[in-house]
């Protein structure tokens, strides 16, 4: 039987970095054009930097999770081996697109919170064409988000998997080498 507590816990590390995630898409920085005092020159202004926190954060509360459920069952490629059978074929389908969908997650959370941290230092002087305030576009912390919600399935389903498989494996029995009789 799978254990509750490491799917409790998986499961209450992935709900925070959802949320984290989808506060990060809220709390987006935005950017406007400002002259200063005397209108010789135009500059960026950014509004607050909160969502690369969450960005961050939502990051490590996603690796945190994978790398329990990865302990528990080592990884699935150390230990003893699995049974044969639907489990096993579960285990290893739901290994791979875990592995697939934790990946995305965490390029769009890491690539959202770097183009979120990154304020363009431009400006114009004297020019018609205003500096282009560099932001995060809408829906990459989301993108992380919706995969942080399929990655959090796929693991605990393929926790529950491993943990069939594990716990159905019977070792053989009987001799294992080739048995010979005394040749007369």
């Amino acid at each position: 039987m799978a254990s509750k507590l490491i799917l409790i816990t998986v499961f209450i590390f992935d709900v925070i970095a959802f949320g984290l995630a989808i506060a990060a898409e809220q709390r987006r920085s935005t950017a406007k054009i400002v002259q200063d005092s005397e209108v010789q020159y135009n500059y960026c202004v950014y509004d607050s930097d909160i969502s690369t926190g969450f960005g961050v954060g939502a990051f490590l509360f996603l690796m945190a999770s994978q790398v329990i459920i990865m302990a528990a069952s080592r990884c699935f490629c150390c230990g003893k081996p699995l049974s044969p059978g639907g489990s096993r074929a579960w285990a290893v389908i739901l290994f791979i697109t875990c592995w697939v969908f934790f990946f995305i997650a965490e390029v769009c959370l890491f690539a959202g919170s770097v183009r979120n941290a990154y304020h363009t230092k431009y400006r114009t002087i004297f020019s018609e064409n205003p500096p282009s305030c560099e932001t995060v576009r809408k829906g990459v912390f989301g993108a992380g988000a919706a995969f942080i919600f399929f990655t959090a399935i796929v693991s605990e389903f393929y926790y529950i998997c491993y943990s069939r498989a594990m716990e159905s494996f019977q070792p053989y029995g009987r001799e294992t080498g080739v048995g010979l009789g005394a040749f007369k």
